[in-house]
């Protein structure tokens, strides 16, 4: 619970970080390009094999591909809505896919708690997506609900490759490496030239926001090994509260509808990883 909570604060807080950018879609390749340079100075400390099968290999590929939609996704997503408004349906929908898969393809128990989390985080997810404020917003909604799809699909990568026997930093800087150059085509000719200088004008926030991003996903990714997918994915998820937070720091507004939907969303996803 320790490692899977302060995965959260740290996630949720590098993409408060990003949020504050003027130009949000290049500082996402920027903290994209700092964590895999960051996560591959890592690898060396763990021994051990790094991908000891086949599987793992191809899993740690499938994450990339959904790492790399993921970044896009999030760039989109806060480029149309607020840090607490997109960051809550992104993470409470990619809980609302894993946590059946998880029940029905990964044996993972559900008890008379979880339901009820589950119920409890879908009426937060309503209260969130019909905030008044985001009616009007309506692609904030649809890139923040792609988001939470890109989210359940790595997530359910990772786990898979952990499973085959990947080692966590290895496993992150194989997904990162794919999902670089599909973010760096996506922007097309210039970009790693506008990376470089998003860098350089601004090195400490875009170190500290890559920094804190693979932090958040090598804590993460040892949580999973530890515990089921569904479970961790929505105790982890507990980082929207975080994220209401870390949206007031930065200057957003929150509507008391939006906040009670990031509460239950929060509420909901600690009762499904209650340990039993």
């Amino acid at each position: 619970m320790f490692l899977v909570l302060s995965s959260a604060l740290l996630h949720a807080l590098w993409n408060a970080l990003l949020k504050r950018e003027a130009d949000i879609s290049t500082a996402t390749v920027c903290v994209l390009s700092v964590s895999l340079a960051s996560s591959a100075l890592l690898v060396p400390f763990f021994p051990g094999p790094r991908f000891p099968t086949h599987e793992s290999v191809l899993w740690g590929l499938a994450s990339g591909a959904f790492e790399g939609g993921y970044f896009l996704t999030l760039a989109m997503a806060l480029l149309r809505a607020p840090l607490g408004f997109a960051y809550t349906v992104a993470r409470g929908t990619a809980i609302a896919l894993v946590f059946p898969i998880s029940v029905v393809f990964l044996a993972e128990r559900l008890t008379v708690v979880s339901g009820v989390g589950v119920l409890v985080l879908y009426a937060g997810l309503i209260a969130v997506g019909l905030s008044r404020e985001q009616l009007a917003g309506r692609q904030g909604l649809l890139w923040s609900c792609v988001c939470g799809v890109c989210v359940a699909g790595y997530h359910l990568c990772y786990k898979q490759a952990l499973h085959a026997g990947a080692l966590a930093p290895a496993l992150f800087t194989l997904s990162l490496s794919v999902a670089l150059p599909i973010n760096l085509l996506h922007h097309g000719k210039g970009a790693p030239v506008r990376v470089w200088r998003a860098l350089r004008d601004n090195p400490r926030r875009m170190l500290l926001a890559g920094i804190a991003c693979t932090a958040s996903f090598t804590v993460f990714l040892y949580a999973l090994a530890l515990a089921g997918a569904g479970a961790v994915l929505t105790l982890r998820n507990t980082s929207v509260i975080f994220a209401q937070l870390l949206s007031l720091s930065i200057g957003e507004k929150l509507r008391a509808q939006q906040v009670l939907g990031a509460v239950l969303v929060g509420v909901g996803a600690a009762l499904i990883g209650w340990p039993t």
